[in-house]
């Protein structure tokens, strides 16, 4: 059967953020994004959309720094979207091949590389930094890229719940290499030490690149790391799973986190493929 036949032709999603309960400044931002060679539409907190009109961008990112440099270094890293993605769409559209990777790359490296510039030339916000967690969403499939702590899970119309994305920690290599339970991980006191991210410290940026062929009922959760200290991944998808209806999912997640930890800024955006029928 072609892939086609059995893709879901309609989105939705919903997007929260919350400041925590201790902090002040909320450095966390959500983007959703419609776009094609013309133009690009920066959409709603939540909404649905057709798929066979346009390609979507999802995406989530935490900032860090001094001040308030780390709400303007997330700002940044989803502003810079806005102008950069039209022109890859013009380009593809135009038979200059560019393979998704490539695309997203070359996002990732704009991103650095005016933070580093920003952070040189204001000492106010010197050592800024943002994580980014980016979903680019077509027809039967979702091309993501990554770097930092913050977190995408797929979660399969069939049941369960995969975190998608490498946590850029010595904790998360521990875990992916089976050293770590998901508790030890948790609790472990070097959890929050980031060994990449967008501007910050990094020298060479190593961005997590992958691409999921997706099904009607699939659905996806972009979150900061805030999320994940409230919830764990049981709890990510007992809440996804029993909300009636994707609207108010996002909402759901970034409230019981809160009330469970708090400590930081929470975000979560949650992406539906509409099941058939």
């Amino acid at each position: 059967m072609d892939i086609k036949e059995t893709a879901s032709k309609r989105i939705q999603w919903s997007g929260m953020t919350d400041p925590g309960r201790f902090r002040k400044n909320n450095e966390d931002a959500f983007l959703a994004l419609q776009f094609n060679a013309k133009e690009v539409l920066r959409l709603g907190k939540y909404g649905q959309a057709n798929l066979e009109q346009a390609d979507y961008i999802f995406a989530v990112s935490d900032g860090m720094g001094g001040a308030n440099a780390g709400e303007y270094a997330s700002q940044i890293a989803v502003n810079k979207m806005i102008k950069l993605l039209p022109q890859t769409f013009r380009a593809s559209a135009t038979g200059f091949h560019l393979g998704f990777q490539d695309i997203l790359a070359e996002l990732f490296d704009q991103i650095h590389r005016e933070l580093w510039h920003l952070s040189i030339c204001y000492p106010d916000v010197r050592g800024m930094g943002a994580t980014l967690s980016l979903c680019w969403v077509r027809l039967n499939c979702i091309y993501f890229a990554h770097i930092g702590d913050s977190r995408i899970y797929h979660l399969p119309q069939s049941g369960g719940i995969r975190q998608v994305t490498h946590d850029h920690t010595h904790v998360g290599w521990l875990r992916r290499q089976g050293q770590l339970s998901e508790l030890q991980s948790r609790t472990h006191a070097g959890r929050h030490a980031l060994q990449q991210v967008l501007g910050g410290k990094t020298q060479k940026l190593n961005p997590h690149f992958g691409a999921i062929l997706c099904e009607p009922g699939d659905r996806f959760v972009l979150c900061t790391d805030g999320l994940t200290e409230g919830l764990w991944d049981s709890g990510i998808q007992r809440i996804v799973r029993e909300s009636s209806a994707c609207e108010e999912t996002a909402a759901r997640l970034v409230g019981e986190s809160v009330k469970t930890d708090g400590k930081d800024n929470t975000t979560a955006l949650v992406i539906e493929f509409e099941p058939e029928g």
